[in-house]
């Protein structure tokens, strides 16, 4: 920031001084001319034709200095076949006339024909009253007198964006350093989270980096959130996992007759809940990569085609907004539609009907998956959400399906209920989520 401020302000100075610097040059040049063209206009005033035919002045000009040889102001009346009328300034020398043009205006410019006396000189023609000759009129002044003034003002310009240049890196240099101090105390706070193991930003810090704090702290609740979960996800699978082990590891001690029925038994359970937290671990893994985009329709047509291979003979419809799209991943809300259609074709009397955005709502986008079987009784709707719950056994399964259903809805910020459809008679399944 301090490099790039004072690349800017460079630029902007020196394209200004730059600016001024010809801005005041030429007004001061202009200042001399002017008076040149003052004491040109006055010699061509006091100008007549003498009986001889030659040019003369009738008056002298008023500058004493035009009768002091080489005092730096000149004058001098040439024409065309007459010699030139020159000042006593001059004294043995002469102005050399640029014939090869006429100027009926003040032309200026500059000289150096005097060798290391520079000249600023301005040439006009005139014709004369009672003469055919035009007559050139050159007035010139010595440089020094001008240079000197433009000098002068360079050298107050150039030390007085100097001066500026300084005063603004300083500035620049300090409005880095106390504007990004903020941000200092940001990351000594963080140091001190790491060190003293605090779990927020609580220092008082300007509003301007309040926003940055709150983010700050919002990701740190998240990273606790999802190692709380983690934790409970890993004591739940250990202690899940510690009765069928002991189970098995009783029945070996004691050489069960029945120990392979004992193992296959166990392993399903087991099973069954390293599944269960498999699928949990995924969907908090992906909801942590960032906010997802899904078509619903787009996913239960997919689910529709891959249970349809399952139960051929089965009716499934979907209907609904086939625009609507919900904040979660594509292979979690596959898995969730997956377990609800398999099991409405599996347990129902063979149609399944899905409708999406069931229920208008700007937030959530609930969806209804409805079959025509014996439905689940009011008393037993919260019990089947656990894991390894089952009401037909005579079915192959694990359990799982509604505990995963809830379980990743959840995680999303989702739910599940349970009730009776009215259309088709049996279980109404309403599964809401976040509308993206």
């Amino acid at each position: 920031m301090m490099l790039i401020s004072a690349a800017w302000i460079l630029v902007l100075l020196l394209g200004g001084g730059v600016a001024l610097d010809r801005t005041l040059t030429n007004l001061v040049e202009r200042n001399f001319d002017e008076q040149l063209e003052y004491v040109q206009t006055a010699l061509i005033a006091s100008a007549e034709i003498g009986p001889d035919g030659e040019v003369l002045l009738y008056r002298s000009l008023g500058d004493q200095r035009f009768l002091e040889p080489n005092s730096g102001v000149y004058w001098q009346i040439s024409g065309d076949g007459h010699e030139p009328f020159p000042s006593r300034s001059l004294w043995d020398r002469s102005l050399e006339v640029r014939g090869d043009h006429i100027d009926n205006e003040p032309h200026f410019y500059s000289s150096g024909q005097f060798g290391e006396e520079p000249l600023r000189i301005v040439e006009r023609s005139v014709i004369l009253p009672q003469s055919d000759t035009r007559w050139t009129f050159t007035v010139a002044s010595a440089r020094g007198e001008l240079d000197a003034q433009i000098a002068r003002i360079r050298s107050i310009l150039i030390w007085s964006f100097v001066v500026l240049a300084l005063g603004l890196l300083v500035l620049a240099a300090l409005q880095s350093y106390y504007g990004l101090r903020p941000l200092r105390r940001v990351r000594a706070a963080i140091q001190r989270i790491r060190s003293t193991g605090s779990n927020r930003v609580t220092d008082p810090l300007p509003l301007e980096v309040q926003p940055l704090v709150q983010e700050l702290n919002a990701l740190l609740e998240h990273s606790e959130k999802q190692a709380e979960e983690a934790r409970t996800h890993a004591g739940n699978l250990a202690h899940a996992l510690k009765t069928p082990l002991t189970v098995v590891n009783n029945a070996a001690t004691a050489h069960a007759p029945d120990l392979a029925d004992t193992v296959i038994r166990e392993a399903r359970t087991m099973r069954r809940h390293v599944d269960h937290h498999l699928a949990r671990a995924r969907a908090v893994g992906r909801r942590a990569v960032g906010h997802a985009r899904t078509p619903v329709w787009q996913s239960a047509e997919a689910v529709r085609r891959a249970v349809e291979r399952l139960y051929p003979s089965g009716r499934f419809d979907i209907d609904g907004n086939a625009s609507a799209e919900v904040s979660i991943e594509r292979q979690d809300l596959d898995e969730i539609l997956g377990n609800l259609i398999e099991n409405a074709a599996k347990y129902g009397g063979g149609s399944v009907f899905v409708t999406v955005d069931a229920e208008p709502d700007e937030e959530r986008c609930v969806i209804w998956v409805e079959d025509d079987g014996a439905g689940i009784p009011d008393e037993e709707r919260d019990r089947i959400f656990d894991r390894g719950a089952r009401l037909d056994t005579g079915k192959p399964g694990t359990g799982l399906g509604l505990a995963i259903v809830r379980d990743v809805a959840e995680i999303y910020n989702g739910s599940v209920e349970l009730s009776e459809s009215e259309d088709l008679g049996g279980l109404l399944v309403r599964l809401s989520l976040p509308r993206s």
